[in-house]
Protein backbone atom coordinates (compact mmCIF):
# COMPACT_ATOMS: atom_id res chain seq x y z
CA UNK A 1 0.00 0.00 0.00
CA UNK A 2 1.15 3.44 -0.59
CA UNK A 3 1.42 6.00 2.15
CA UNK A 4 -0.46 8.87 0.88
CA UNK A 5 1.38 12.43 2.60
CA UNK A 6 -1.95 14.64 3.46
CA UNK A 7 -1.78 17.87 1.67
CA UNK A 8 1.21 17.42 0.68
CA UNK A 9 2.10 18.31 3.75
CA UNK A 10 4.43 16.02 6.63
CA UNK A 11 3.34 16.82 10.18
CA UNK A 12 4.66 14.71 13.23
CA UNK A 13 2.89 11.56 12.78
CA UNK A 14 4.59 10.95 8.96
CA UNK A 15 7.54 12.43 9.98
CA UNK A 16 8.10 9.69 12.35
CA UNK A 17 7.22 7.11 10.28
CA UNK A 18 10.03 8.32 7.90
CA UNK A 19 12.21 8.04 10.70
CA UNK A 20 11.48 4.67 11.32
CA UNK A 21 11.39 3.54 8.15
CA UNK A 22 14.97 5.06 7.58
CA UNK A 23 15.80 3.18 10.67
CA UNK A 24 14.39 -0.28 9.55
CA UNK A 25 16.17 0.05 6.38
CA UNK A 26 19.36 1.10 7.28
CA UNK A 27 19.24 -1.96 10.30
CA UNK A 28 18.60 -4.33 7.20
CA UNK A 29 21.64 -2.98 5.18
CA UNK A 30 24.03 -2.49 7.85
CA UNK A 31 26.64 -4.75 7.24
CA UNK A 32 26.59 -3.43 3.58
CA UNK A 33 27.36 0.06 4.90
CA UNK A 34 30.44 -1.58 7.16
CA UNK A 35 31.73 -3.56 4.35
CA UNK A 36 32.89 -0.10 2.78
CA UNK A 37 35.44 0.72 5.25
CA UNK A 38 38.35 1.84 3.78
CA UNK A 39 40.85 -0.09 5.15
CA UNK A 40 40.93 -4.27 5.73
CA UNK A 41 40.78 -4.13 9.35
CA UNK A 42 38.03 -6.29 11.38
CA UNK A 43 36.41 -2.82 13.02
CA UNK A 44 34.66 -1.46 10.04
CA UNK A 45 31.55 -0.58 11.63
CA UNK A 46 30.19 2.68 10.71
CA UNK A 47 27.31 1.60 9.59
CA UNK A 48 26.77 -0.08 13.32
CA UNK A 49 27.37 3.88 14.50
CA UNK A 50 24.69 5.21 12.61
CA UNK A 51 22.22 2.17 13.20
CA UNK A 52 22.92 2.64 17.11
CA UNK A 53 22.39 6.79 16.67
CA UNK A 54 19.60 6.60 14.44
CA UNK A 55 18.03 3.75 17.19
CA UNK A 56 18.93 5.59 20.03
CA UNK A 57 17.07 9.15 17.92
CA UNK A 58 14.17 7.29 17.09
CA UNK A 59 13.84 5.93 20.77
CA UNK A 60 12.86 9.51 21.36
CA UNK A 61 10.02 9.26 19.50
CA UNK A 62 9.26 5.60 18.99
CA UNK A 63 6.11 5.94 22.06
CA UNK A 64 4.89 9.85 20.90
CA UNK A 65 1.32 10.14 19.50
CA UNK A 66 2.23 13.55 18.01
CA UNK A 67 0.68 15.22 15.10
CA UNK A 68 3.01 18.65 15.65
CA UNK A 69 6.39 18.18 13.79
CA UNK A 70 8.47 20.77 15.06
CA UNK A 71 7.75 18.69 18.43
CA UNK A 72 8.57 15.23 17.54
CA UNK A 73 11.68 16.83 15.70
CA UNK A 74 13.28 18.25 19.01
CA UNK A 75 12.75 14.84 21.17
CA UNK A 76 14.52 13.16 17.70
CA UNK A 77 17.48 15.78 17.63
CA UNK A 78 17.81 15.55 21.65
CA UNK A 79 18.15 11.55 21.14
CA UNK A 80 19.94 11.62 18.27
CA UNK A 81 22.67 13.91 20.06
CA UNK A 82 22.71 11.77 22.99
CA UNK A 83 23.10 8.60 21.36
CA UNK A 84 25.55 9.77 18.47
CA UNK A 85 28.68 7.10 18.35
CA UNK A 86 31.17 7.12 16.12
CA UNK A 87 32.44 9.85 13.60
CA UNK A 88 29.57 8.98 11.00
CA UNK A 89 27.28 8.61 14.33
CA UNK A 90 27.77 12.02 15.66
CA UNK A 91 27.76 13.51 12.02
CA UNK A 92 24.51 12.00 11.43
CA UNK A 93 23.45 13.33 14.86
CA UNK A 94 24.44 16.78 13.74
CA UNK A 95 22.44 16.35 10.44
CA UNK A 96 18.85 15.37 11.90
CA UNK A 97 19.70 18.03 14.80
CA UNK A 98 20.17 21.15 11.88
CA UNK A 99 17.26 19.65 10.21
CA UNK A 100 15.02 19.52 13.19
CA UNK A 101 15.81 23.31 14.35
CA UNK A 102 13.94 24.63 11.38
CA UNK A 103 11.40 22.73 12.23
CA UNK A 104 10.79 24.57 15.41
CA UNK A 105 7.46 26.22 15.96
CA UNK A 106 5.94 24.28 12.96
CA UNK A 107 3.38 22.35 12.99
CA UNK A 108 4.21 20.30 9.46
CA UNK A 109 6.65 21.17 6.33
CA UNK A 110 6.44 21.31 3.06
CA UNK A 111 8.61 21.07 0.41
CA UNK A 112 9.89 24.60 0.80
CA UNK A 113 10.01 24.19 4.85
CA UNK A 114 12.29 20.68 3.97
CA UNK A 115 14.64 22.64 1.51
CA UNK A 116 15.23 25.27 4.21
CA UNK A 117 15.77 22.76 6.84
CA UNK A 118 18.77 20.66 4.36
CA UNK A 119 20.23 23.64 4.20
CA UNK A 120 20.61 24.04 8.31
CA UNK A 121 21.20 20.26 8.35
CA UNK A 122 24.23 20.31 6.37
CA UNK A 123 25.47 23.45 7.66
CA UNK A 124 25.67 21.83 10.95
CA UNK A 125 27.02 18.91 9.70
CA UNK A 126 30.46 20.62 8.40
CA UNK A 127 30.19 23.01 11.67
CA UNK A 128 30.87 19.78 13.46
CA UNK A 129 34.01 19.15 11.53
CA UNK A 130 37.16 20.86 12.24
CA UNK A 131 38.62 19.89 8.88
CA UNK A 132 35.65 19.02 6.31
CA UNK A 133 37.03 16.27 3.45
CA UNK A 134 34.76 16.04 0.22
CA UNK A 135 33.94 12.88 -1.09
CA UNK A 136 32.70 11.72 2.45
CA UNK A 137 29.17 12.23 3.89
CA UNK A 138 29.20 15.74 4.28
CA UNK A 139 29.25 15.63 0.22
CA UNK A 140 26.34 13.90 0.05
CA UNK A 141 24.46 15.81 2.32
CA UNK A 142 25.44 18.63 0.33
CA UNK A 143 24.73 17.36 -3.16
CA UNK A 144 21.70 16.26 -1.96
CA UNK A 145 20.03 19.82 -0.11
CA UNK A 146 21.13 21.11 -3.67
CA UNK A 147 18.32 18.82 -4.70
CA UNK A 148 16.03 19.85 -2.00
CA UNK A 149 16.31 23.33 -3.73
CA UNK A 150 16.08 22.60 -7.12
CA UNK A 151 12.54 20.78 -5.65
CA UNK A 152 11.31 23.88 -4.13
CA UNK A 153 11.97 26.09 -6.53
CA UNK A 154 10.44 23.87 -8.88
CA UNK A 155 7.22 23.90 -6.67
CA UNK A 156 7.17 20.03 -6.65
CA UNK A 157 5.12 17.92 -4.07
CA UNK A 158 7.06 16.39 -1.23
CA UNK A 159 6.95 12.78 -2.82
CA UNK A 160 8.83 14.55 -5.78
CA UNK A 161 11.39 16.46 -4.21
CA UNK A 162 12.49 13.52 -1.85
CA UNK A 163 12.81 11.58 -4.99
CA UNK A 164 14.82 14.21 -6.26
CA UNK A 165 17.18 14.07 -3.15
CA UNK A 166 17.62 10.36 -3.30
CA UNK A 167 18.42 10.44 -6.66
CA UNK A 168 21.07 13.47 -6.21
CA UNK A 169 21.89 11.32 -3.06
CA UNK A 170 22.85 8.75 -5.04
CA UNK A 171 24.76 9.87 -7.71
CA UNK A 172 26.82 11.70 -5.20
CA UNK A 173 27.47 8.61 -3.10
CA UNK A 174 29.46 7.01 -7.04
CA UNK A 175 31.32 10.15 -6.97
CA UNK A 176 33.03 9.67 -4.04
CA UNK A 177 36.09 7.61 -4.86
CA UNK A 178 36.83 10.37 -7.59
CA UNK A 179 36.93 12.96 -4.86
CA UNK A 180 38.83 11.15 -2.09
CA UNK A 181 41.16 9.30 -3.26
CA UNK A 182 41.60 6.74 -1.18
CA UNK A 183 38.69 5.15 -1.32
CA UNK A 184 39.45 4.68 -5.27
CA UNK A 185 42.41 3.15 -4.45
CA UNK A 186 40.69 0.76 -1.75
CA UNK A 187 37.70 0.17 -4.57
CA UNK A 188 34.75 1.58 -1.83
CA UNK A 189 32.71 4.06 -1.96
CA UNK A 190 32.23 5.98 1.05
CA UNK A 191 30.62 4.38 4.12
CA UNK A 192 28.71 7.52 5.68
CA UNK A 193 27.47 8.46 2.35
CA UNK A 194 25.82 5.25 1.89
CA UNK A 195 24.43 5.00 5.13
CA UNK A 196 23.37 8.54 4.69
CA UNK A 197 21.38 7.07 1.14
CA UNK A 198 20.23 4.27 2.55
CA UNK A 199 18.00 5.81 5.37
CA UNK A 200 16.58 8.01 2.61
CA UNK A 201 16.01 5.29 0.84
CA UNK A 202 13.83 3.46 3.43
CA UNK A 203 11.81 6.42 3.66
CA UNK A 204 11.19 6.17 -0.24
CA UNK A 205 10.72 2.39 0.28
CA UNK A 206 7.51 3.22 2.82
CA UNK A 207 6.04 6.19 0.68
CA UNK A 208 5.79 3.66 -1.87
CA UNK A 209 4.43 0.88 -0.52
CA UNK A 210 7.62 -1.34 -0.61
CA UNK A 211 8.89 -3.85 2.12
CA UNK A 212 11.39 -2.27 4.35
CA UNK A 213 11.33 -5.21 6.58
CA UNK A 214 11.29 -4.09 10.06
CA UNK A 215 13.48 -6.69 11.68
CA UNK A 216 14.68 -7.55 15.14
CA UNK A 217 15.40 -4.24 16.73
CA UNK A 218 12.08 -2.87 14.95
CA UNK A 219 9.09 -4.22 15.23
CA UNK A 220 6.45 -2.54 13.33
CA UNK A 221 4.10 -2.26 15.75
CA UNK A 222 6.23 -0.96 18.75
CA UNK A 223 9.26 0.74 17.33
CA UNK A 224 11.61 1.51 19.60
CA UNK A 225 15.74 1.96 20.29
CA UNK A 226 17.73 -0.28 21.95
CA UNK A 227 20.56 -0.11 24.56
CA UNK A 228 23.91 -1.24 23.37
CA UNK A 229 23.96 -4.55 24.77
CA UNK A 230 20.60 -5.25 23.24
CA UNK A 231 21.77 -4.36 19.96
CA UNK A 232 24.65 -7.17 20.35
CA UNK A 233 21.93 -10.16 19.17
CA UNK A 234 23.68 -13.55 19.01
CA UNK A 235 24.49 -14.14 14.64
CA UNK A 236 22.43 -17.81 15.31
CA UNK A 237 19.61 -18.46 17.74
CA UNK A 238 20.90 -20.68 19.55
CA UNK A 239 23.14 -18.52 21.06
CA UNK A 240 26.73 -16.94 20.19
CA UNK A 241 28.46 -20.44 20.32
CA UNK A 242 32.30 -20.92 20.19
CA UNK A 243 35.11 -19.36 18.38
CA UNK A 244 37.08 -21.86 16.60
CA UNK A 245 40.22 -21.19 14.46
CA UNK A 246 43.08 -23.18 13.53
CA UNK A 247 45.57 -24.27 10.88
CA UNK A 248 45.34 -27.28 8.26
CA UNK A 249 48.82 -28.51 7.37
CA UNK A 250 48.45 -30.87 4.20
CA UNK A 251 49.27 -32.16 0.34
CA UNK A 252 47.06 -31.05 -2.49
CA UNK A 253 44.23 -29.61 -0.36
CA UNK A 254 40.68 -28.64 -1.85
CA UNK A 255 40.40 -25.20 -0.57
CA UNK A 256 36.90 -24.82 -2.49
CA UNK A 257 35.70 -27.66 -0.59
CA UNK A 258 37.05 -27.59 2.75
CA UNK A 259 35.53 -24.16 2.74
CA UNK A 260 32.17 -25.29 1.93
CA UNK A 261 32.21 -28.07 4.22
CA UNK A 262 33.39 -25.82 7.19
CA UNK A 263 30.73 -23.07 6.12
CA UNK A 264 28.33 -25.69 6.33
CA UNK A 265 28.75 -26.70 9.93
CA UNK A 266 28.41 -23.43 11.24
CA UNK A 267 28.46 -19.40 10.70
CA UNK A 268 30.95 -16.39 10.03
CA UNK A 269 33.09 -18.68 8.22
CA UNK A 270 36.66 -17.81 6.97
CA UNK A 271 38.79 -20.45 4.83
CA UNK A 272 41.79 -19.16 3.33
CA UNK A 273 45.18 -20.60 2.01
CA UNK A 274 46.22 -23.23 -0.81
CA UNK A 275 46.68 -26.65 -1.47
CA UNK A 276 49.71 -27.11 1.41
CA UNK A 277 48.26 -24.44 4.27
CA UNK A 278 44.44 -23.03 5.22
CA UNK A 279 43.89 -21.20 7.78
CA UNK A 280 40.20 -21.69 9.27
CA UNK A 281 38.15 -19.76 11.24
CA UNK A 282 34.36 -20.68 12.03
CA UNK A 283 31.60 -19.86 14.83
CA UNK A 284 30.06 -22.91 15.87
CA UNK A 285 28.10 -24.55 18.13
CA UNK A 286 30.33 -27.82 18.65
CA UNK A 287 34.21 -26.89 18.36
CA UNK A 288 35.16 -30.26 17.96
CA UNK A 289 32.95 -30.65 14.76
CA UNK A 290 35.28 -28.31 12.66
CA UNK A 291 38.42 -30.04 14.28
CA UNK A 292 37.30 -33.78 13.96
CA UNK A 293 36.55 -32.98 10.13
CA UNK A 294 39.95 -31.65 9.75
CA UNK A 295 41.87 -34.50 11.01
CA UNK A 296 39.81 -36.98 9.11
CA UNK A 297 41.17 -35.37 6.57
CA UNK A 298 43.97 -37.03 7.38
CA UNK A 299 45.75 -33.92 7.46
CA UNK A 300 48.18 -32.09 10.57
CA UNK A 301 46.44 -29.13 12.31
CA UNK A 302 47.93 -26.32 14.60
CA UNK A 303 47.75 -22.98 16.16
CA UNK A 304 43.91 -24.14 17.75
CA UNK A 305 42.10 -21.68 19.40
CA UNK A 306 38.59 -22.59 21.08
CA UNK A 307 36.99 -19.47 22.96
CA UNK A 308 33.29 -19.34 24.53
CA UNK A 309 31.97 -16.38 22.77
CA UNK A 310 28.80 -16.64 25.25
CA UNK A 311 30.74 -16.52 28.42
CA UNK A 312 32.68 -13.65 26.66
CA UNK A 313 29.45 -11.85 26.00
CA UNK A 314 28.45 -12.65 29.45
CA UNK A 315 31.35 -10.91 30.88
CA UNK A 316 31.36 -8.05 28.52
CA UNK A 317 27.56 -7.11 29.73
CA UNK A 318 28.51 -7.76 33.35
CA UNK A 319 31.43 -5.51 32.80
CA UNK A 320 29.48 -3.04 30.96
CA UNK A 321 26.75 -2.91 33.83
CA UNK A 322 28.72 -2.63 36.44
CA UNK A 323 30.85 0.66 34.86
CA UNK A 324 27.57 1.83 33.90
CA UNK A 325 26.46 1.60 37.80
CA UNK A 326 29.56 3.79 38.55
CA UNK A 327 32.75 2.05 39.26
CA UNK A 328 35.33 4.38 39.02
CA UNK A 329 37.61 6.11 41.75
CA UNK A 330 38.09 8.92 43.59
CA UNK A 331 41.14 11.69 42.84
CA UNK A 332 41.98 14.98 43.94
CA UNK A 333 41.68 17.73 41.50
CA UNK A 334 42.26 16.81 37.64
CA UNK A 335 40.24 13.93 36.59
CA UNK A 336 40.50 11.48 33.89
CA UNK A 337 37.53 9.76 31.59
CA UNK A 338 39.36 7.26 29.03
CA UNK A 339 38.22 4.62 27.23
CA UNK A 340 39.76 1.12 26.92
CA UNK A 341 38.76 -2.31 25.27
CA UNK A 342 40.33 -5.53 26.93
CA UNK A 343 40.33 -6.64 30.55
CA UNK A 344 44.45 -6.02 30.84
CA UNK A 345 44.34 -2.34 29.62
CA UNK A 346 41.42 -2.28 31.46
CA UNK A 347 43.13 -3.09 35.05
CA UNK A 348 46.18 -1.13 33.47
CA UNK A 349 44.29 2.09 33.55
CA UNK A 350 42.50 1.51 36.64
CA UNK A 351 45.32 0.22 38.92
CA UNK A 352 48.42 1.59 37.41
CA UNK A 353 47.54 4.69 35.55
CA UNK A 354 44.56 6.14 37.69
CA UNK A 355 42.21 6.54 35.60
CA UNK A 356 39.17 8.28 37.22
CA UNK A 357 36.56 6.75 35.21
CA UNK A 358 36.69 3.88 32.31
CA UNK A 359 34.46 3.41 29.96
CA UNK A 360 34.14 0.48 27.99
CA UNK A 361 34.48 0.57 24.30
CA UNK A 362 37.14 0.46 21.51
CA UNK A 363 37.15 -0.60 17.93
CA UNK A 364 33.76 -1.50 17.30
CA UNK A 365 32.18 -1.00 20.40
CA UNK A 366 32.33 3.36 20.18
CA UNK A 367 30.69 5.03 23.52
CA UNK A 368 27.79 7.59 22.42
CA UNK A 369 27.90 11.36 23.49
CA UNK A 370 25.75 10.04 26.25
CA UNK A 371 27.93 7.44 27.74
CA UNK A 372 30.32 10.61 27.71
CA UNK A 373 27.80 12.82 29.40
CA UNK A 374 27.13 10.19 32.02
CA UNK A 375 30.87 9.62 32.89
CA UNK A 376 31.03 13.82 33.21
CA UNK A 377 28.62 13.54 35.90
CA UNK A 378 29.04 11.04 38.06
CA UNK A 379 32.75 12.74 38.86
CA UNK A 380 32.89 15.23 41.40
CA UNK A 381 36.11 16.73 40.50
CA UNK A 382 35.40 19.92 38.10
CA UNK A 383 38.69 19.91 35.53
CA UNK A 384 38.01 16.82 33.67
CA UNK A 385 40.61 15.19 30.71
CA UNK A 386 38.96 12.75 28.42
CA UNK A 387 40.86 10.85 26.58
CA UNK A 388 39.23 8.71 23.76
CA UNK A 389 42.39 6.50 22.86
CA UNK A 390 40.74 5.98 18.93
CA UNK A 391 40.44 8.18 16.42
CA UNK A 392 36.61 7.30 15.51
CA UNK A 393 35.77 7.97 19.28
CA UNK A 394 37.05 11.92 18.96
CA UNK A 395 34.07 13.33 17.92
CA UNK A 396 31.68 11.88 20.21
CA UNK A 397 33.93 13.04 23.07
CA UNK A 398 34.37 16.41 21.85
CA UNK A 399 30.35 16.70 21.02
CA UNK A 400 29.99 15.53 24.98
CA UNK A 401 32.53 18.32 26.08
CA UNK A 402 30.00 20.85 24.51
CA UNK A 403 27.27 20.06 26.03
CA UNK A 404 28.79 19.48 29.70
CA UNK A 405 27.62 22.25 32.15
CA UNK A 406 29.58 23.56 35.27
CA UNK A 407 32.95 21.58 34.81
CA UNK A 408 35.75 22.20 32.63
CA UNK A 409 35.81 19.86 29.98
CA UNK A 410 38.97 19.07 27.74
CA UNK A 411 39.26 15.82 24.86
CA UNK A 412 42.97 14.83 24.03
CA UNK A 413 42.87 14.27 20.67
CA UNK A 414 44.31 10.69 20.67
CA UNK A 415 43.90 8.23 17.65
CA UNK A 416 45.62 5.46 19.51
CA UNK A 417 45.97 3.48 23.22
CA UNK A 418 49.27 3.56 22.42
CA UNK A 419 48.99 7.35 23.05
CA UNK A 420 46.65 7.10 25.96
CA UNK A 421 48.91 4.94 28.09
CA UNK A 422 52.18 7.59 27.23
CA UNK A 423 49.47 10.08 28.03
CA UNK A 424 48.75 8.79 31.09
CA UNK A 425 51.86 8.70 32.39
CA UNK A 426 52.67 12.27 31.72
CA UNK A 427 49.36 13.09 33.67
CA UNK A 428 50.36 11.16 36.88
CA UNK A 429 53.74 12.85 36.62
CA UNK A 430 51.71 16.57 36.74
CA UNK A 431 48.51 14.92 38.83
CA UNK A 432 48.63 17.20 41.64
CA UNK A 433 51.51 19.95 41.25
CA UNK A 434 50.60 21.53 37.58
CA UNK A 435 47.82 23.57 36.73
CA UNK A 436 44.64 21.72 34.32
CA UNK A 437 46.11 23.98 30.94
CA UNK A 438 49.84 22.52 31.87
CA UNK A 439 48.73 18.95 31.69
CA UNK A 440 46.88 19.20 28.70
CA UNK A 441 49.50 20.90 26.95
CA UNK A 442 52.34 18.09 28.00
CA UNK A 443 49.69 15.30 26.72
CA UNK A 444 49.16 16.72 23.87
CA UNK A 445 52.99 16.49 23.42
CA UNK A 446 53.60 13.37 24.39
CA UNK A 447 51.03 11.77 22.27
CA UNK A 448 53.01 13.23 19.47
CA UNK A 449 56.04 11.63 20.31
CA UNK A 450 54.41 8.02 20.17
CA UNK A 451 54.99 5.78 17.03
CA UNK A 452 51.71 3.32 17.49
CA UNK A 453 51.93 -0.39 15.72
CA UNK A 454 48.67 -2.67 14.86
CA UNK A 455 48.86 -5.80 14.10
CA UNK A 456 45.73 -7.44 12.90
CA UNK A 457 44.04 -9.91 10.29
CA UNK A 458 42.43 -8.60 6.99
CA UNK A 459 38.82 -9.17 6.26
CA UNK A 460 39.08 -8.31 2.55
CA UNK A 461 41.32 -8.29 -0.38
CA UNK A 462 42.73 -4.79 -0.74
CA UNK A 463 45.41 -2.56 -2.04
CA UNK A 464 47.35 0.37 -0.69
CA UNK A 465 50.65 1.73 -1.54
CA UNK A 466 51.83 -1.16 -3.51
CA UNK A 467 50.79 -3.02 -0.22
CA UNK A 468 48.63 -5.91 -1.52
CA UNK A 469 46.67 -7.95 1.28
CA UNK A 470 44.20 -10.87 0.74
CA UNK A 471 41.40 -11.43 3.12
CA UNK A 472 43.14 -13.43 5.92
CA UNK A 473 46.51 -12.47 5.69
CA UNK A 474 48.53 -10.72 8.74
CA UNK A 475 48.58 -6.98 8.48
CA UNK A 476 50.53 -4.56 10.02
CA UNK A 477 49.73 -0.75 10.48
CA UNK A 478 52.24 2.39 11.57
CA UNK A 479 49.81 5.24 13.31
CA UNK A 480 46.94 4.07 11.20
CA UNK A 481 48.75 3.51 7.56
CA UNK A 482 48.80 -0.13 6.39
CA UNK A 483 52.66 -1.02 5.81
CA UNK A 484 52.54 -4.86 5.64
CA UNK A 485 50.94 -8.14 5.11
CA UNK A 486 51.64 -12.02 4.71
CA UNK A 487 50.89 -15.49 6.17
CA UNK A 488 53.14 -15.33 8.93
CA UNK A 489 52.54 -13.26 12.02
CA UNK A 490 57.15 -12.95 12.96
CA UNK A 491 57.31 -11.85 9.24
CA UNK A 492 54.57 -9.39 9.24
CA UNK A 493 55.66 -8.30 12.83
CA UNK A 494 59.24 -7.79 11.47
CA UNK A 495 58.49 -6.15 8.92
CA UNK A 496 56.31 -3.51 10.21
CA UNK A 497 58.52 -2.42 12.72
CA UNK A 498 61.13 -2.17 10.17
CA UNK A 499 58.64 0.18 8.08
CA UNK A 500 58.21 2.14 11.91
CA UNK A 501 62.09 2.61 12.13
CA UNK A 502 61.99 0.24 15.62
CA UNK A 503 65.44 0.55 15.50
CA UNK A 504 65.93 4.57 16.02
CA UNK A 505 64.33 3.90 19.19
CA UNK A 506 64.73 2.45 22.99
CA UNK A 507 61.40 0.51 23.84
CA UNK A 508 59.18 -1.46 22.29
CA UNK A 509 56.08 -2.21 24.50
CA UNK A 510 53.75 -5.13 22.70
CA UNK A 511 49.95 -5.52 24.35
CA UNK A 512 48.85 -9.34 23.65
CA UNK A 513 45.33 -9.95 22.76
CA UNK A 514 42.71 -12.30 23.82
CA UNK A 515 44.08 -14.67 21.65
CA UNK A 516 47.62 -14.66 22.14
CA UNK A 517 48.67 -16.52 25.52
CA UNK A 518 51.93 -15.51 27.45
CA UNK A 519 54.44 -18.26 26.02
CA UNK A 520 53.51 -17.24 22.47
CA UNK A 521 54.30 -12.80 22.95
CA UNK A 522 57.27 -14.14 24.68
CA UNK A 523 58.42 -16.67 21.84
CA UNK A 524 57.74 -13.72 19.21
CA UNK A 525 59.54 -11.00 21.58
CA UNK A 526 62.51 -13.68 21.45
CA UNK A 527 62.41 -14.03 17.77
CA UNK A 528 62.29 -10.28 17.42
CA UNK A 529 65.42 -9.66 19.85
CA UNK A 530 67.52 -11.44 17.23
CA UNK A 531 66.73 -8.98 14.48
CA UNK A 532 66.35 -5.84 16.91
CA UNK A 533 69.04 -6.32 19.07
CA UNK A 534 69.50 -2.79 20.37
CA UNK A 535 65.71 -2.61 21.53
CA UNK A 536 64.22 -3.69 25.09
CA UNK A 537 61.21 -5.45 24.82
CA UNK A 538 58.12 -5.33 27.07
CA UNK A 539 55.37 -7.55 27.00
CA UNK A 540 51.80 -6.39 28.50
CA UNK A 541 48.20 -8.15 29.02
CA UNK A 542 45.75 -6.00 27.14
CA UNK A 543 43.40 -8.47 26.36
CA UNK A 544 42.32 -6.13 23.49
CA UNK A 545 40.16 -8.08 20.95
CA UNK A 546 40.89 -8.30 16.85
CA UNK A 547 44.39 -7.27 17.24
CA UNK A 548 46.63 -9.72 18.35
CA UNK A 549 49.41 -6.95 19.17
CA UNK A 550 48.99 -3.57 19.79
CA UNK A 551 52.78 -2.11 19.91
CA UNK A 552 54.34 0.90 21.65
CA UNK A 553 57.55 2.26 19.89
CA UNK A 554 59.47 4.85 22.18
Amino acid sequence: MVVEIKNQVCDGHMFKWLMASGLAWLERNVEQVNRMNVFPVPDGDTGTNMLLTMQKAYGEIAHMDEAHVGIVGEALARGALMGARGNSGVILSQILSGFTSALRGHEFFDTELMAQACISAVESAYKAVIEPVEGTILTVARETKDAALEAAQQGVNLREALDFMIQAARESLKRTPQLLPILHEAGVLDSGGMGLVTILEGMQRMLNGEEVSFGDTLSKDDLNGHHWEEALVPEDEEGYGYDVQFLMHGENMDVAKIRADIDAMGWSTLVVGDERLIKVHVHVHNPGEPLSYAIGLGVQIDDVVVENMQLQYQGYVENRQKQESGVQKEVDGVAIITVVSGDGLFALFDKELHAARIIAGGQTMNPSTEDFLAAIDSLPNDEIIILPNNKNIIMAAEQAATLARGKKVHVIANRTIQQGIAAMLVYNDMRGVAPFEDIVEAMNEIIAEVVSVDITYATRNAQFDRVTVAEGQVIGLVDGKLVASGDELLAVVQQTLHKAHAEDYELVTLYRGNEVSAQQAQDLVAQLSSTFDNLEFEIVNGGQPLYPYIISIE
